[in-house]
């Protein structure tokens, strides 16, 4: 089973927005923060949709700092083609970095001045606007951030795991020793959204990563945890956007 890095480098050949991944003008590389990873874009890549996958993301973009929240649908980049840099967290860890719980931040894109005192952000975005690299230099103030906030809940990388690997969310919470509320409640601060919308942004993730490396949708269907491919089919549309087919044609 592909780990969910290595299943949001695929689809991130279709994110809007120099490491070892590179394609559409998207780059992005390991972060020296654990879990996370680093990327940037070119202009030309503006357009592309930005898919559900479980995680947040601390920007930067020509003179400002932002944060993308979890995504529950497709978003979509508006305005002229700019250039971008960014981390993207681990899923179920931004919360404690950013001093946010997630759901605060679901389907939205904030300014980090809404988030850390606007003196500290205009100083920090001085910094990143100034650097050669700015995805480095980004990474650089990521680290120091990390380094004072909390430590992120092992909860949620268990709760990741078993949910990616096609279990329940009763099964889960049995396992993690919650109730299904409990469970609900600590999902909404670490993910922006309950266990089951989580699940299933996983098993899109899933389903993606399959389907571009060649299999078929019927078995890819199957495999990634569906009833069926008309399944794979609804959940692709609402969670995408588009049908599967039309998803795969833009890379």
């Amino acid at each position: 089973m592909l780990r969910w890095r290595d299943r949001v480098r695929r689809s991130l050949a279709y994110v809007a927005v120099g490491g070892g991944f590179a394609v559409h003008g998207y780059a992005e590389r390991a972060s020296r923060l654990a879990g996370a990873v680093v990327w940037t874009n070119t202009p030309s890549t503006a357009g592309w949709p930005v898919l559900p996958d479980g995680c947040m993301d601390l920007l930067w973009t020509e003179g400002r700092l932002l944060v993308a929240g979890p995504d529950t649908h497709a978003h979509h980049a508006s305005g002229p083609p700019r250039r971008w840099a960014g981390i993207r967290f681990q899923p179920g860890t931004a919360p404690a970095f950013l001093g946010v719980p997630a759901y605060e931040l679901r389907n939205r894109r904030v300014e980090l001045a809404d988030l850390w005192p606007a003196g500290e952000v205009r100083r920090l975005t001085g910094r990143v606007d100034a650097a050669a690299d700015p995805a480095t230099a980004l990474e650089e103030i990521a680290l120091a951030r990390a380094a004072r906030a909390p430590a992120p809940d092992p909860l949620f990388a268990a709760l990741v795991a078993a949910l990616d690997a096609g279990r329940t969310v009763a099964a889960t919470a049995d396992e993690l020793g919650l109730g299904a509320r409990r469970l609900h409640r600590r999902s909404l601060t670490a993910f922006g959204y309950g266990p089951k919308t989580l699940a299933r942004v996983l098993r899109l993730q899933r389903a993606l990563a399959m389907a571009r490396s060649g299999v078929p949708f019927a078995q890819t269907a199957a495999r990634a945890g569906f009833a069926d491919q008309s399944h794979l089919a609804r959940d692709v549309r609402e969670l995408a956007g588009m049908p599967l087919g039309e998803l795969l044609a833009l890379g």
